[in-house]
């Protein structure tokens, strides 16, 4: 059960999307920075597709959080980066299955590229944990 609290504010424009406009964390929190996670497996082989590669972002995203003991449900804000405008709605789709329930704040920025063409995506990430 996650112990931190959702900001969605009725005075302003409702979240366009799977994530929620701000989220407190408990006082005393454990906070884990995740570094922007890429497409790509330990051995570097990066998929084709957006779908295989947000996949795999966003497993390695999960291992990260796996390893200080954090899940999905423990993320604060998430900030995500696209190459491809046209990506977007397959990029989602991937976010909210991933995200479940999870609710975080969220940000998702088209860029003109990463440090490696073939990369079309990276997340980095928030989490925090009493």
């Amino acid at each position: 059960m996650s112990t931190l609290k959702i900001h969605n504010p009725p005075t302003i424009a409702a979240p366009a999307a799977a994530y929620s406009l701000g989220i407190e964390a408990p006082p005393n929190a454990r906070w884990l920075y995740v570094s922007g996670q890429i497409p790509a497996d330990a051995d570097g082989t990066v998929p084709e597709g957006i779908e295989a590669q947000a996949r795999l972002a966003f497993r390695n995203v999960a291992a990260v959080l796996e390893s200080a003991g954090m899940g999905v449900d423990d993320l604060v804000k998430v900030t995500m980066f696209l190459t491809r405008k046209e990506d977007i709605a397959p990029f989602r789709a991937i976010r909210d299955q991933w995200l479940g329930d999870a609710r975080p704040d969220s940000t998702l920025v088209v860029v003109l590229g990463l440090v490696r063409p073939e990369w079309r995506c990276e997340i980095e990430a928030v989490a925090g944990k009493v």
